[in-house]
């Protein structure tokens, strides 16, 4: 067991009562939340806040990406400033008296049962509105009093629970709000990963500007799974591609290569049953527009993954691999588009 991971496995019980108050939290807090905010919201999703991020990039004033991760942020979050956090909103004692007890859920170090002063039980249901919550004062406010205050040109900022980017209209507003981000998260015994952040030159303009300097195309960035690549359109005009993060994919690959030799001995279609349920489920998140070749990479990786696999089998040693192709179009769905460009769906729901 790694011992820097809060299991916080809760009884059943406790599950339901903490299922009732984060229904009763997220009616709390659902007006409060700033409009960039997209994590663990009723009714947002990974892919509302990768539209509101395209679409910025498309529409607004972005010419810098500033792309900063907070180390271990569910393991660092302080208690005491969380309580104090909740207690701005939250009157009922019980509910705060609930929440207490669920933060000081022990953990199993090296076989001695600890209270961690620090960070949420992963796993446990209540974990990620409460990490919302300390993001939001810690966070969203001072992003907005900042750029409302401080900003010499536009700041764009979109979080999804503790992942966020933030655009800027000028080189300067980036730097200064790096320093006073870290300055700001010291405070709440937060700090940025020092080997997953920087700033890079990205946006409408980035491209002319650096050919102009002599400089190579604009560097990518990843938020959310997918890389976001600086392009152009059939007429010429500035558009984002985004594709899978080719780790990501990588690692998916790996599961499923061990998952397959566990089930190796299966029927065929008890295996293509499942494999297609697994390629649905990963082209469901990853089938936005632009990621049709990757999509394509990944179906043809796992069907050559499942080939290799049967072929480890005696009575299947020697399956062509023209059978083998029969049966990826019987089992796993081609690539397709399943989701709309970003601008109309953001169009429908945009930002409060």
């Amino acid at each position: 067991m790694d011992s820097n991971v809060h299991l916080g496995v809760a009884a059943v019980e406790d599950k339901i009562v903490q299922q009732a108050v984060v229904t009763i939290l997220n009616q709390i807090y659902e007006e409060d939340f700033l409009g960039f905010s997209y994590g663990f919201h009723p009714g947002r999703s990974q892919h509302d806040a990768l539209d509101a991020l395209s679409y910025a990039l498309l529409k607004k004033k972005v010419n810098y990406i500033l792309d900063a991760d907070i180390r271990g942020f569910f393991d660092k979050l302080d208690k005491s400033w969380l309580i104090k956090f909740m207690e701005h909103r939250v009157a009922d004692p019980r509910i705060l008296r609930l929440i207490r007890k669920w933060l000081k859920a022990g953990v199993m170090e090296e076989g001695k049962w600890s209270e961690p002063q620090t960070g949420t039980p992963q796993g446990s249901v209540i974990s990620p509105v409460l990490a919302n919550v300390y993001l939001h004062y810690s966070f969203d406010l001072w992003v907005n009093v900042w750029r409302q205050k401080w900003a010499q040109g536009e700041v764009t900022v979109i979080r999804y629970a503790d992942d966020s980017i933030a655009g800027f209209q000028y080189q300067t507003d980036a730097d200064r709000f790096l320093v006073n981000l870290r300055e700001r998260l010291a405070k709440f015994g937060l700090e940025l990963h020092p080997d997953k952040m920087r700033r890079i030159e990205f946006g409408r303009f980035a491209e002319e500007n650096r050919k102009r300097r002599g400089e190579g195309k604009p560097e990518t960035f990843d938020f959310l799974g997918f890389q976001h690549i600086s392009g152009k359109n059939r007429l010429g005009r500035f558009t984002v591609r985004r594709t899978t993060i080719r780790k990501r994919m990588r690692a998916k690959l790996r599961e499923l290569k061990q998952q397959l030799r566990m089930h190796m001995h299966d029927p065929v279609p008890q295996t293509g049953g499942w494999l297609k349920s697994v390629v649905q489920g990963y082209f469901n998140y990853y089938a936005v527009p632009g990621n049709l070749e990757s999509l394509a990479v990944f179906r043809d990786r796992l069907l050559g993954l499942w080939w290799r696999t049967l072929r480890r089998r005696s009575q299947q040693r020697h399956l062509p691999w023209t059978r083998m192709l029969a049966l990826g179009r019987r089992w796993l769905p081609p690539p397709r588009v399943l989701h709309p460009y970003p601008a109309v769906r953001f169009a429908a729901s945009h930002l409060r």
